[in-house]
C-alpha cells in the first residue's frame, strides 16, 4: 500500500509528502492563495497523467513531437461535496504529427491508461479535444 502524509503548517496551508518522498505545499484558502489547493491539484494531476500517456504513445509511434500543452478546465458541484462534475481537456501539440496517431494516443489515454481520468469519470463528464500546431521551422531538417 502506498502512503502519503499531510502536515498542517498554519492557517489553511499544508505540506503533503507522497510515496516518492517529494513534498508539495498546498493552500486551501483561495484568498491567501499561496499555493495550489487540493481540488486544483486534482486538475493538475489529470493533466500530468494524460500528458505522460500521450507523450509515451506518440514516441512509440515515432511521431516528431516538439511540444505539448494540456489545458484542463472544469466545473464543480454547487453543493458539498463539491466534486468535479464537468471536465474539458484541450491538448495543444506541436510538431510533425500524424492526425490519426494523435487521435489514437489521446483515445488510449482516455479509455485505457489515465488512472486519474478513470477516477474522475465516476463523478464528471470528461471531454477531450486537440489542436495540432505546425512544426517550428527551425527544427525541420531538410536537404538541398
Amino acid at each position: 500500500m502506498q502512503t502519503a502524509s499531510v502536515k498542517w503548517i498554519g492557517a489553511q496551508q499544508f505540506v503533503a509528502t507522497g510515496p516518492s518522498g517529494h513534498a508539495i505545499t498546498m493552500d486551501s484558502d483561495r484568498e491567501s492563495n499561496k499555493a495550489p489547493g487540493p481540488m486544483e491539484m486534482v486538475l493538475l494531476a489529470l493533466g500530468a497523467c494524460t500528458a505522460t500517456d500521450v507523450v509515451s504513445i506518440l514516441q512509440k509511434k515515432r511521431q516528431e513531437l516538439e511540444s505539448l500543452e494540456i489545458i484542463c478546465s472544469g466545473e464543480r458541484a454547487k453543493e458539498p461535496p463539491t466534486v468535479w462534475t464537468k471536465l474539458e481537456i484541450l491538448y495543444r501539440l506541436r510538431g510533425r504529427l500524424d492526425d490519426a496517431a494523435v487521435k489514437h494516443a489521446i483515445q488510449l489515454s482516455e479509455d485505457k491508461y489515465c488512472s486519474v481520468a478513470a477516477m474522475l469519470k465516476k463523478t464528471a463528464t470528461v471531454s477531450w479535444r486537440y489542436e495540432i500546431l505546425p512544426a517550428d521551422p527551425s527544427t525541420i531538417q531538410g536537404h538541398l
